[in-house]
């Protein structure tokens, strides 16, 4: 009974016995009783007052009143804009707890709140919009995300309409935020294709005057979706406003915007992953990232049943499948160990979305999603992962589902000629890059076996060859088939019909081979290693060699036993030393024989999955290694060593593979070679290469053949080529775009035990500039790295300059780090200070409000320091913020100004600016500034204006109560007025500072150990 009646009090969320109120809610709850119990029995005004002396007591007690009245308003519509009032004028933090909490509800309890709840959120934003207070965006993109595709229930368009009446009721305050712009085009352009229905007509309408109006007049900023808008548009072409878009964006693109030169443009510019997520409510990716990281491949059944029953029963949510699509294929990219094991991989999810289209439209659009980043794919700015899904389902689906397979295909050779007539060869030259990159990267061996399949129908093998000769076997064998095996293409160009029935699944049985049966190892996507070798007939080449070199050689390529073939390498290598002359004419056919007889050592991996001191001498026990130790145990004045480095040296030419299998064994191969001379003498001898060219070749292919080994054999390269290997930035991004965490691991202890170094002084800042351009998670690795040889902080100083906040996040956020774990010095403060400061820059204020938590005088001792430097230099030699950082110069006093005002407003309970060292600084710079200066940051020298005051304060505080009562008398200070005068201060202080920007609370580290700070009165912050 206890439970029931706790259940039944929840005005927030909906509670069952199952899922009772959780810690949020009774938070939630505790705050707003805390709230109701200062403010009971009093007026508005008396509340109001009695609210802000709570929160000023400190971040506790605001936290509770601004979470209190954020649940009266979200509970009690009757007293809402009292709540919100009361809100607004306490706000201590530009309203970011406010923001910060109501996304969260949003995010994980709005399929939880109940109706009124909802109805309250959609008040609330409205009257941040019309207060615009900063971050409100963020609540709206939030909502936007809660709008789900391919679903028409009254809950979803009723979201969808008052989302929509926010946006066109305050289109001024929309056009400020090109971000959220660009989000509202993308949703309701993908929607609008779901309210087809005469129930919507208005809706609809609406929303076509919405999107019509921002694709218009803010083309620059809707542009920025990429390819993914021109598919939206096509997807409503029909529409008379839109095909009058499309007719100026083929026709007369100048018209939409003096820059914009045509749908080519769009194309090729590849759609941010935040517009494909916000397509997928958080509660559906969050089902979906789960069955696509935790399901294992054979047990999948049932989940996909289950999502399936949530998503995908419905005929309206046809059109959800291509964003589910576009997300799997351009957001979702699983790392290698995922690939490697038994769960599901993504080929088969998206194969088992085409199966379940039960319309021709939807298949059709599912398709084109499918192979939407194929159209003009560029490897430069395009993923692999973005197109491998596509070629792995049609290669995975051949036998048990050809039916896909064969209508894949089909489509993929239609939709060159047919997506867009104009950009005819621009398509087709993408399909045949996409094609190419997928062989370059071994994601297929061939693409034969799918191509030229006997299964599909002639004609359609027929098309294939016609459109992709290239990829194709030169000979195709016919092989008869019965009448059932081929499949046949319909013109509809969708999934048979017998794929889309009510209990489809890609893993259910047919009259085929299920997938369930199969054997695991053609189930799992396994990388196929591509030789870049040419096999070659060496029948005809072997009688060029003659004597006992072709006799051993034979002998070579007939036995087996690997300690044979090392035995009859060794004769052949005896022999080439004993010719007189081993000259070209013999090298070149010898090293065509012994590539082409030793193409399988290259195609598989040599290095060991134990690295011990067996495994690793067991690795080099093939006769590739014993080449290499004739070169490496002759030394270099004996003459017999040139015929060894010709014969290498031919043999490089046709397989390059030779290069770091030679650094390999020189590293294990117990050879008398510390110095790896001998490759340095290998790569002499080699024409047309230098050493450096030929070791970056060299790395870049034990890099993509086997990261093992390249992370193995790196502490010798940066030993033993320290010129070549140190500072070499593209060294190190090939180093950090292929390690995982294991390898980064080993990195680091090799550098911890002093075995490794990979920087030095004169080139680290190249090499940092240069990484300002790799991906994420290239770049934290590089920090990681940095981190690990303990590189003095004042090295990398000189480049804050360069960065931006916004741009730079990964560099930015580790440089935070590390000054956090530094401490303040006046090296370290100058160019922090030296940079502009901006309204959503919090590099220099998080790192101030950090240090002065941890280091509160000693940071106030060094910005007083600055400041008296500054006041003794006349201001004819004091320079700005663009170029005080070139010449180790000092902060401007309107860059120290800038910067501790940013902190006033965005950082709560900011006692620091009451220290004593920064009010005689705000003092100083208060008595020298101009007066511009001081009406631009009135509010932060009002701080120092009572000074004396403060001082006196303090000596009063350390009396007896009448003894302070009569030296305050005595020196004609009343306390009662002082204290009303500045609390009227601070509240008109905090009313105008309220609708200031306060992203403070994602980026503030959080301190291990908080200095108490006695404020200066009973009223301060």
């Amino acid at each position: 009974m206890e439970q029931t009646a706790k259940l039944t009090q929840s005005k927030l969320v909906a509670t069952t016995v199952l899922e009772p109120k959780d810690d949020l809610n009774e938070r939630f709850e505790q705050c707003y009783n805390v709230v109701n119990n200062i403010r009971n029995g009093m007026s508005d005004r008396e509340a109001n007052d009695a609210l802000n002396s709570y929160v000023s007591k400190g971040p506790l007690q605001h936290e509770e009143v601004q979470l209190g009245l954020l649940y009266a308003i979200l509970t009690d519509p009757t007293a809402c804009v009292k709540s919100y009032r009361d809100m607004t004028l306490i706000s201590r933090d530009a309203m970011s707890l406010v923001l910060r909490h109501t996304n969260q509800l949003i995010f994980e309890k709005w399929l939880k709140l109940l109706d009124n709840t909802k109805v309250q959120v959609i008040w609330l934003l409205r009257s941040l919009v019309k207060s615009s207070v900063n971050g409100t965006e963020s609540v709206c993109l939030s909502l936007l995300r809660q709008i789900a595709g391919g679903d028409v229930s009254q809950k979803n368009i009723w979201l969808t309409e008052n989302m929509l009446d926010v946006f066109t009721e305050n289109r001024p305050w929309l056009d400020k935020f090109p971000s959220l712009i660009a989000t509202v085009v993308y949703t309701y352009l993908r929607v609008i294709e779901d309210h087809n229905g005469p129930l919507f007509v208005t809706l609809r309408q609406r929303e076509v005057e919405l999107c019509i109006g921002l694709l218009r007049e803010k083309w620059t900023d809707c542009i920025h979706i990429g390819r993914d808008l021109v598919r939206l548009l096509q997807n409503v072409a029909r529409i008379s406003d839109f095909e009058k878009l499309w007719k100026d964006m083929v026709q007369n693109p100048s018209a939409i915007h003096a820059q914009f030169t045509g749908v080519q443009q769009l194309m090729l510019m590849r759609t941010s992953r935040k517009f494909l997520i916000s397509r997928l409510t958080p509660d559906m990716e969050t089902k979906l990232v789960f069955l696509v990281t935790k399901v294992k491949f054979g047990q999948h059944k049932r989940f996909q049943d289950w999502f399936q029953r949530q998503y995908l029963s419905t005929p309206e949510s046809q059109s959800l499948r291509c964003d589910l699509i576009r997300y799997i294929c351009a957001v979702f990219h699983p790392p290698n160990e995922l690939i490697c094991s038994d769960i599901i991989p993504r080929w088969a999810v998206i194969g088992w979305l085409l199966t379940t289209c039960t319309s021709n439209v939807a298949a059709t659009n599912a398709k084109l999603a499918l192979f939407y980043d194929w159209l003009f794919f560029d490897p430069e700015k395009d993923s692999i992962m973005n197109i491998e899904p596509a070629i792995l389902v049609m290669f995975h689906s051949i036998r048990p589902h050809p039916a896909i397979t064969a209508t894949l295909l089909d489509f993929l050779c239609r939709i060159m000629p047919h997506f867009s007539l104009p950009l005819k060869v621009h398509v087709k030259q993408g399909i045949f890059t996409s094609l190419k990159t997928i062989l370059d990267k071994r994601v297929l061996q061939s693409l034969s076996p799918l191509f030229d399949n006997p299964k599909l129908d002639r004609d359609l093998r027929a098309l294939i060859r016609e459109n992709f000769l290239e990829f194709c076997s030169q000979e195709v064998k016919e092989e008869p088939l019965n009448n059932k095996d081929v499949i046949e293409i319909d013109n509809g160009n969708h999934v048979d019909n017998n794929l889309s029935d009510d209990h489809a699944a890609f893993s259910d049985e047919d009259d085929d081979v299920p997938i369930g049966k199969l054997k695991p190892s053609e189930t799992k996507f396994q990388p196929i290693q591509d030789s870049r070798y040419q096999h070659v007939d060496i029948t005809d080449i072997l009688p060029q060699l003659g004597g006992d070199l072709q006799d051993f050689t034979e002998q070579l390529q007939a036995e087996k036993d690997p300690e044979i073939q090392c035995e009859i390498m060794d004769r052949i290598m005896q022999t080439v030393l004993n010719e007189d002359e081993f000259d070209q004419d013999t090298a070149t056919p010898l090293a065509t024989c012994l590539c082409e007889i030793l193409s399988s050592h290259f195609s598989t991996s040599i290095f060991p999955q134990e690295t011990d001191e067996e495994s690793l001498e067991d690795s080099v026990g093939s006769p590739l290694f014993v080449m290499f130790r004739f070169l490496c145990t002759l030394s270099e004045e004996d003459p017999s060593r040139q015929p060894v480095l010709q014969l290498l040296g031919e043999m490089y030419g046709k397989q390059p593979r030779i290069g770091y299998h030679l650094l390999y064994f020189v590293k294990v191969g117990k050879v008398n070679d510390e110095k790896m001379s001998s490759y340095k003498d290998f790569c002499k001898s080699l024409d047309n290469k230098d050493l450096e060219s030929c070791l970056m070749s060299d790395l870049k292919l034990a890099q993509e053949d086997d990261i093992r080994l390249f992370t193995f054999i790196m502490p010798d390269i940066y030993t033993n080529f320290p010129r070549i290997a140190i500072g070499n930035s593209e060294l190190l991004n090939m180093i950090v775009s292929a390690i995982d965490g294991t390898q980064l691991q080993d990195l680091i202890c090799q550098i911890l035990q002093g075995h490794l170094v990979m920087f030095r002084k004169d080139s680290f800042l190249s090499v940092l500039n240069a990484s300002l351009d790799w991906e994420t998670l290239e770049q934290y690795f590089l920090w990681q790295l940095i981190t690990a040889h303990n590189i003095p902080v004042e090295y990398i100083m000189p480049i804050l300059p360069k960065l931006d906040f916004m741009s730079h996040a990964e560099a930015m956020s580790s440089m935070l780090v590390l000054l956090k774990m530094e401490g303040p010095s006046a090296d370290l403060l100058r160019p922090v200070l030296c940079r502009d400061c901006k309204k959503h820059d919090f590099f220099t204020v998080s790192i101030l409000k950090y240090w002065a938590q941890e280091f509160e005088d000693k940071l106030a001792d060094l910005i007083l320091s600055q400041v008296n430097k500054l006041s003794s230099t006349p201001k004819k030699r004091q320079r700005t913020g663009s170029t005080a950082s070139s010449k180790k110069e000092n902060a401007s006093v309107e860059q120290v100004l800038s910067h501790l005002d940013h902190m006033r407003q965005v950082c709560r309970n900011i006692s620091f600016l009451n220290n004593e060292n920064i009010q005689q600084a705000l003092q100083q710079i208060q008595q020298s500034a101009s007066e511009s200066l001081k009406t631009r940051y009135g509010d932060l020298l009002a701080l120092a204006e009572d000074i004396e005051d403060v001082r006196t304060t303090r000596v009063l505080r350390g009396l007896p109560v009448r003894k302070a009562a009569s030296a305050s008398a005595a020196m004609g200070i009343d306390n009662r007025i002082s204290r009303g005068n500045k609390s009227k201060k601070q509240a008109q202080d905090y009313s105008d500072s309220a609708t200031e920007s306060s992203e403070d609370e994602d980026l503030k580290p959080r301190a291990k150990k908080r200095k108490k700070v006695i404020p200066v009165d009973e009223d301060s912050d």
